[in-house]
């Protein structure tokens, strides 16, 4: 058990509630749960049991709790980060370089570089190594009110690196506060001796690593990179249907490099969520408006790649349910940062304060099949929570590139 305490939080000057037990969708997306101050929330054993005006708060609400006074600020739900590759051995600075000159991602990854780079870097690295560096990124994103963190393998292509890495995700689970969602993702791309022969290497991933990852209880859900040149459609509905035979819920990496159809596919196979969207095609953007699979923007990325951002307006505005990830990675984007994220979002992605709040917090629960646990601040939901040095969580944007997160908290302790 994650530790956990029974907390006070008073004076507070703006709640952000965003209750929910599922991601909002649409025009839904605007309405946060806005509490005007004096605001107050209570947490028990790390659950919160209110969460509203503090003239609700009866002296015995209080008693054996931790105070702490949040005079002067705004609090939020914790921030989840519901797409991240943490665990990876080496850098590619080099290949940023290279893309600054003109380069691509994909005429990068042909030549050897790209994920293959950091398979043969992580493949190298030890468990002390991949803990020690990926430590150092959860310490990162606690301090800007991340609480929750999903993390893929996928850099190893083969079962003991694949095993290693999951490993590593469930030690830092157990031995650190931020809760991390684990997703096995041996289909990030193919080794070199599998180019052609991609439908071979997913099988052999259905026979020898999917059951073993199962066997062993080290991950909660499958991901996939279908990409044109990576993993198709047939190879791509093989993979995460054996998945959900084995007990997985599934997630796409889609649409990030061409038009491929991802986000249907991800909506028809019922993925938790489709992820990147750069160049969904409106096809798409109603299948998963139809569906309840969460579209995962990740504008970090986009902006390391100098790509066209994905069309959260355009998606939001069909009645989609969007959330924003960081995508942080060694290749594509070497950066959790959730202010950049904040800012991208709603000055170049044209979303809304209240929009980008939705998609960092329950919208990002759903996208790993947690917002009945996480993702808003109401009674019964672990007591994760970010609180603004300022008093309004339209600082979020207008104050823009800087970590306005004076506190954060999860299940009722102060971590940051």
């Amino acid at each position: 058990m994650k530790p956990a305490d029974n907390l006070y939080i008073k004076n507070i000057a703006q709640l952000v509630t965003c209750q929910g037990q599922v991601a909002k969708r649409g025009a839904a997306m605007n309405n946060i749960g806005v509490v005007e101050g004096p605001a107050a929330v209570i947490a028990r054993n790390g659950i919160v049991t209110y969460a509203g005006p503090m003239s609700g708060v009866k002296p015995v609400d209080t008693v054996g709790c931790h105070e702490l006074d949040a005079t002067g600020c705004c609090v939020l739900p914790g921030f989840v980060d519901s797409h991240t590759h943490l665990i990876f051995g080496g850098y590619r600075e080099d290949e940023f370089q290279w893309r600054l000159k003109g380069d691509s991602y994909m005429s990068i990854m042909e030549r050897g570089g790209g994920i293959a780079s950091t398979m043969h870097a992580t493949r190298a690295a030890t468990r002390e190594e991949l803990t020690e560096a990926a430590e150092a990124h959860l310490q990162a994103m606690a301090d800007m009110g991340v609480t929750t963190v999903e993390a893929k393998s996928g850099y190893g292509m083969e079962l003991k690196t694949e095993i290693r890495q999951l490993e590593v995700i469930k030690h830092l689970n157990e031995t650190q506060p931020l809760d991390i969602y684990p997703t096995f993702m041996g289909a990030h791309d193919r080794p070199a001796e599998y180019k052609g022969r991609e439908m071979e290497f997913i099988e052999l991933i259905c026979r020898e690593m999917l059951p073993e990852v199962v066997r062993r209880g080290l991950a909660e859900c499958c991901d996939i990179f279908t990409e044109k040149g990576v993993f198709d459609h047939e190879q791509t509905r093989r993979m995460l249907t054996a998945a959900k035979e084995a007990g997985l819920k599934v997630k796409m990496h889609a649409d990030e490099i061409v038009s491929f159809g991802g986000a249907e596919l991800a909506a028809e196979l019922g993925c938790l969520s489709a992820d990147h969207l750069l160049q969904i095609s409106d096809k798409g953007i109603q299948a998963l408006a139809n569906s309840q699979t969460v579209a995962t923007c990740l504008p970090c990325t986009a902006f390391s790649l100098k790509e066209p951002y994905a069309p959260a307006r355009r998606m939001i505005d069909a009645g989609c349910a969007v959330a924003l990830a960081s995508d942080l990675n060694p290749g594509s984007c070497f950066s959790a940062s959730i202010p950049l994220m904040f800012a991208l979002a709603t000055i170049y992605m044209n979303m809304t304060c209240e929009e980008a709040i939705s998609a960092m917090t329950i919208n990002g629960a759903a996208a790993i099949g947690r917002a009945d646990s996480i993702g808003s601040i109401e009674p019964g939901k672990l007591a994760d929570m970010a609180i603004l040095r300022f008093p309004s969580y339209k600082f979020l944007s207008y104050h823009f590139g800087m970590n306005l997160v004076q506190h954060t908290i999860k299940r009722g302790v102060i971590i940051k």
